[in-house]
């Protein structure tokens, strides 16, 4: 299925991709331009740039790339009809009904086929977990002290002790072997065959936040390795952008988000009433986890168990919460390992007043970092504070800055004024050693060559910024000059809107539905280099137009027969000997 062309337009130019992005990822303003932490990748320094003026987000770091359709595509691994009509949705647009698309109408089938055999896997789980073939499972579960009612509202099941049971279960039910490959239900083997990817273990489905079922976590049953088992990640199913219980969680009426490192703990803390925890799915927190927490509170208690990996956990996370603009804090639970264990000894109120009272990130940072020092021995105590002085100049606002220096010198019992000299001198040597974070190359992987296909794209990217220079470009450097196939293609549609006054990068990206020609149409529009001066950038355009020309003049000379488009390019190069820097 498909929307006409101008249907496709209306919902991307009503959906401004700066209030779009914003509601996902935090962003601020760095010259003309938007920065954040991107998304797709975990970075520390924000390399994610959002145009306001061309519509489009493009990562120097990762290369992930688009407009605001193709944000939402890939954000939320949604089709490009899914996309459209969620923005439509958000935009208050009824969209027609669409046409047939063969391609898009298959994936839209493989999804929704996908959904349907997970229903059918979590129904056969849950039977077996109540009859006499799950009695190991529901002894463990009621070991754990979990009633009927929690058992059944998370949906918990059993995988029996014979690793074909389920496939005979879903074959009687006339499901091909390819979907069951597609959906990461089962493991095959060219031996052996087909067999069950969960056996021997209570299982935890794991639903979107519209509760369908889109994959499963299983923890064995004895010694067994692995422990905890997930699903592989489907066209259903991405770990990295789901949490556990956040369909219960999202409608909690609490103010802040508690987040715990696995099934056991969040269904427990949701039995005693904290039905606001949720759970990364076997892996650790992701800044696509922290953007969608973003979507539902401004807070976030970190609730990782007390040992060295908890507290790793939480340092991680910590960092990835304040880059998507959540107040971060740190649940204690020692001397308990757990949340389940700390409630099943103290209670919950015990357990509400250790939220209350949870410790903010920044002192539970410094509270870390304090261990590995001698507090006692002068030397080692300087060395401490001249790292809190590090950590406290990497914060943008001078009001915070401040705010933190005294909370510091109030906590360590040491002076304001000896604490703030040792920030500014921190940063003073950041301001003299880090370079301008906005000269980004473009990355090898995201780019076919270092040359001349470079060049055409910082062409077209001046183009989207500058409007003018349309009349130099269509003189010198003709659409036929372009790399054959998706460099031309783009760089005509581009150099129509020129000659129609109405230049929209975004509107181009929009005629691509495949994620990856999104991303490549996104880096032709922003490649040029940033921080030069316009004296600079009218140099670096004059040389840039050489290289394009004298490019397409090697080609066209080792082309036989092809005399008239050399002898076009023989007048272009003798022309462009008279053009100046200064004329452009």
């Amino acid at each position: 299925m498909y929307y006409p062309e101008e249907v496709v337009e209306e919902v991307r130019s009503r959906s401004n991709i700066v209030d779009v992005i914003s509601s996902y990822v935090s962003l601020k303003r760095s010259g003309s331009n938007l920065f954040g932490l991107c998304p797709f990748h975990s970075e520390k320094s924000p390399s994610f740039s959002v145009s306001p003026s061309k519509q489009i987000y493009y990562c120097f770091g990762c290369g992930a790339g688009g407009n605001v359709i193709s944000f939402v595509m890939q954000y939320e691994n949604y089709s490009f009809q899914e996309a459209v009509q969620y923005l439509a949705d958000r935009a208050g647009i009824t969209l027609p009904e669409p046409e047939e698309d063969p391609q898009a109408r298959r994936m839209q089938d493989l999804r929704r086929r996908i959904l349907e055999v997970n229903r059918m896997a979590a129904g056969f789980y849950y039977y077996q977990l109540r009859a006499k073939a799950g009695e190991d499972g529901m002894n463990y579960l009621r070991g754990r002290k979990l009633s009927d009612e929690i058992m059944k509202s998370f949906g918990l099941g059993y995988a029996g002790k014979y690793s074909n049971a389920l496939y005979q279960y879903l074959k009687k039910k006339h499901v091909d072997d390819e979907l069951l490959r597609e959906s990461g239900l089962m493991v095959f083997d060219e031996k052996r065959g087909p067999s069950d990817k969960f056996w021997n273990r209570v299982m935890f489905p794991i639903t979107d936040v519209n509760n369908r079922v889109i994959g499963f976590g299983g923890r064995v049953m004895g010694d067994g390795k692995p422990k905890y088992l997930n699903s592989p990640e489907t066209a259903v199913f991405d770990k990295g952008r789901n949490l556990y219980g956040l369909n219960f969680a999202r409608t909690s009426r609490r103010k802040e988000m508690i987040v715990c490192e696995g099934y056991m703990d969040v269904i427990s803390m949701h039995q005693a009433g904290f039905t606001n925890a949720v759970a990364s799915l076997g892996t650790a927190l992701t800044t696509q986890h922290a953007s969608l927490l973003k979507r539902y509170t401004e807070e976030v208690v970190l609730s990782y168990d007390s040992d060295d990996a908890g507290i790793r956990a939480a340092l991680r996370a910590i960092p990835l919460l304040k880059g998507a603009g959540i107040r971060a804090k740190v649940l204690k639970l020692s001397p308990y390992k757990d949340p389940d264990e700390f409630i099943g000894a103290l209670g919950t109120e015990a357990f509400e007043e250790r939220i209350r009272n949870a410790q903010g990130s920044y002192f539970f940072e410094l509270e870390v970092m304090e261990k590995r020092y001698n507090m006692a021995d002068p030397e080692s105590k300087t060395a401490f504070f001249r790292e809190v002085a590090e950590k406290i100049a990497s914060f943008e606002q001078e009001i915070e800055r401040e705010n933190y220096i005294e909370a510091t010198a109030e906590k360590y019992h040491t002076s304001f004024e000896g604490l703030r000299r040792m920030v500014n001198t921190s940063l003073m040597k950041g301001i003299q050693a880090e370079p301008d974070r906005l000269r980004y190359t473009t990355p090898k992987k995201a780019s076919p060559d270092n040359g001349i296909l470079r060049s055409q794209r910082m062409l077209l990217t001046w183009l989207t910024e500058d409007p003018s220079f349309y009349r130099i470009l269509k003189e010198y450097v003709p659409v036929e000059d372009y790399e054959e196939g998706f460099y031309r293609t783009a760089a005509a549609m581009l150099y129509e809107q020129a000659e129609q006054g109405d230049i929209q990068p975004a509107r181009i990206i929009s005629c691509y539905t495949d994620p990856e020609e999104q991303k490549q149409a996104a880096q032709l529009f922003e490649t040029s280099e940033p921080g030069l001066n316009e004296e600079e950038k009218k140099k670096a355009m004059l040389e840039t137009i050489r290289k394009v020309v004298d490019a397409a003049g090697r080609k066209a000379g080792s082309m036989n027969g092809d005399m008239a488009s050399l002898q076009k390019i023989i007048e272009t190069k003798r022309k462009l000997q008279n053009l100046r820097a200064e004329d452009l």
